[in-house]
């Protein structure tokens, strides 16, 4: 079994089956094969219950080597794309991994090239961690300088810099009806993006700001947080005839 987690009020263990965990409720002997829900004692007593690794897990828990996509801008790639089980995914800016994990929990087997190669090394470990290493290959290198050859994809994510470049070039590696999805923190990035989808002669080129902000309810009513606005970055998507 891949890793799990081990929950007492509100905080998480990562922790290995078979691994000893050190806390200062005490020290946990970890079942060897828990099962999910499973109550779990440490030498003083204090129970821990089990739980498996799901997405938003994986964003908390993974490695990180930069600030990763969260949760709500992966849903609305996944969303909007349709990505599925089967589908050829081509990723670039792997970074910690938690797009391409959350791909290959999908089932799609994921193509993820990262620059650096020791941020590259961090995510193999980190899909392994995700249970997702037999479906998500990491590699080091240049998108720009590797695209040529890879062939064609259901879905191609971006999470670079010169994303506008690889996105002029795209048409010819997605499938009749692909979809080819930029993550930009920068409205500059999501622009150049969008324009070269267009001048690319791609269809359904749409950019899109997300935005998420949390409730707050108490006596004196209901209304949104005051406590900033929930933007984390810009989605452009553009589709193959």
């Amino acid at each position: 079994m891949s890793a799990i987690l081990l929950v007492r009020d509100g905080r998480e263990f990562l922790v290995h089956p078979g691994e000893e965990l050190h806390t200062d409720l005490g020290v946990v002997e970890v079942p060897a094969d828990p099962e999910p829900g499973e109550t779990v004692e440490s030498h003083l007593g204090e129970a821990f219950t089990v739980r498996t690794l799901r997405g938003p897990d994986l964003f908390d828990h993974l490695e990180r080597t930069g600030a990763p996509m969260i949760p709500k801008d992966i849903g609305v790639v996944i969303g909007h794309t349709g990505a599925a089980t089967a589908d050829r995914v081509l990723d670039a800016g792997t970074g910690t991994g938690v797009l391409a994990a959350y791909l290959g929990r999908l089932g799609a087997d994921v193509l993820t090239f990262e620059s650096r190669a020791e941020f590259a090394e961090v995510a193999r470990e980190n899909m392994a961690l995700a249970d997702v290493d037999d479906t998500v290959e990491v590699r080091a290198g240049d998108i720009t300088e590797e695209l040529d050859g890879l062939g064609a994809f259901d879905l191609v994510t971006l999470d670079t810099p010169d994303a506008p470049e690889v996105v002029a070039r795209i048409d010819e590696h997605l499938v009749p009806g692909g979809y080819v999805a930029v993550y930009s923190p920068f409205v500059e990035n999501a622009r150049a993006s969008h324009e070269a989808a267009a001048d690319a002669g791609l269809l359904d080129v749409e950019t899109v700001e997300t935005i998420q902000r949390r409730m707050d309810f108490d006596e004196r009513g209901s209304r949104p947080t005051t406590k900033g606005v929930g933007h984390t970055g810009y989605l452009t998507f553009a589709r193959q005839a």
